[in-house]
């Protein structure tokens, strides 16, 4: 099964597998928890359903309920119901203007909030910000207060799911199953990735304009993805180096001398591509159609790129991966072309492993000149990201 980043395995998601690797990464269940919350069991009156997700918690900690609602609709939203959308387990028809929305995926909050409609809850990934939502979409979050569910991947509550009584349930960017989508479907109208896809590899754009048919508001969703194409096209011919240059994705796995080189046909390497990157065709060979790929010590030779973004998870862990004799020969090394992040919680570094609507143009201003300075070669170039 695919995963999501690592960088795939880039940012581990609630409790049980890197969601980063999980979407993007290894494809492997056996990733360590990481961004474990406090869990909180509560009586839900709404059918008497015992809910295990997690309260959603203000900025300065204090518990909060979640409101999700509907606000102001750019499109004519009443015209556009029932909607039937044609996705991988078959289809969705979602009757009416949707009011209380459940985002499953681990990055869906960033397209549902840019176009206008807070969550009831949202899904936890990693980082732990407020409301399991990060800078680039707080504006758009405002005073809303979604509940933050906390579910492993592969471990869907499904009664703490109902609980909410959601009359839609966003799920393009969740890697669910046939049998966790027929349970899904039967509490509320659930839009699940188009088949043409793999688990966590539908291109932001066309997520975005499916989540915008199915909140009746398809014509805002196609502006959003224009304004963005536009800011990444600009950036784009902005860096002409970046034209043609090889770019790589990589991440320290836990066990030692493994490592997780993130695929072609993930959401962030997509977004570098449309930078201009490309992947050198020996990489792009040896993941295949994989969200991602393990590879040893000795293989470190594959990701040797123009530009080599690498999180090592700490700094210990940066210090040992520039010390090692391998890596030390690459021309990402010696000729200072990596760009490495030793947190998960660098803003760049989540807003790239989300690689969505609200988060690419942060990665655009965030990560340019660090890309800019990797592939000049030069290893007098500082290669930094600054939040």
């Amino acid at each position: 099964m695919s995963t999501p980043l690592d960088s795939r395995s880039l940012a581990r998601p609630a409790a049980g597998i890197s969601r980063r690797r999980f979407l993007y990464g290894v494809g492997s269940a056996t990733f360590a928890a990481a961004f474990l919350a406090a869990c909180s069991d509560g009586e839900d009156e709404r059918g008497g359903l015992t809910t295990t997700a997690n309260a959603a918690t203000s900025a300065d900690g204090s518990p909060s309920t979640a409101t999700s609602t509907t606000t102001a609709t750019p499109d004519d939203s009443a015209s556009s119901f029932p909607v039937t959308i044609e996705h991988k387990f078959g289809s969705v028809t979602i009757p009416a203007e949707p009011q209380r929305v459940v985002t499953l995926g681990f990055s869906e909050q960033d397209p549902v909030l840019a176009l206008g409609v807070t969550p009831v809850a949202v899904r936890e990934w990693f980082g732990e910000q407020p409301y399991a939502t990060w800078p680039w979409a707080q504006d758009e979050l405002g005073d809303g207060t979604p509940e933050v569910l906390t579910m492993t991947f592969g471990e869907l509550d499904f009664e703490a799911i109902a609980a909410l009584n959601p009359d839609l349930i966003v799920a393009t960017h969740s890697g669910i199953t046939d049998i966790e989508y027929a349970t899904l479907e039967a509490i509320a109208p659930t839009l699940a990735q188009p088949a043409e896809y793999p688990d966590f590899g539908v291109p932001w754009e066309e997520q975005t304009r499916l989540i915008g048919r199915a909140l009746g508001r398809e014509e805002h969703a196609a502006e959003l993805v224009a304004d963005v194409q536009e800011q990444i096209a600009a950036a784009a011919a902005a860096h002409p180096e970046f034209n043609a240059a090889t770019v790589a994705w990589v991440n320290i796995a836990e066990t030692a001398g493994q490592f997780y080189v993130t695929g072609p046909d993930t959401p962030p390497i997509r977004f570098l591509k449309q930078l201009g990157f490309r992947m050198s065709d020996e990489l792009a060979s040896a993941i295949g159609d994989s969200s991602s790929l393990q590879i040893s010590t000795e293989q470190l030779g594959l990701i040797d790129a123009d530009a080599v973004i690498v999180q090592t998870i700490s700094g210990d862990g940066r210090d040992a991966l520039e010390a090692n004799p391998i890596f030390e020969q690459l021309r990402a090394s010696r000729e200072g072309r990596a760009i490495v992040f030793t947190t998960t919680a660098h803003p760049a570094y989540a807003a790239l492993s989300f690689s969505t609507v609200l988060s690419l143009p942060f990665a655009v201003e965030a990560l340019t000149p660090a890309l800019s300075a990797a592939v000049d070669g030069d290893p007098a170039t500082p290669v930094e990201v600054t939040p």
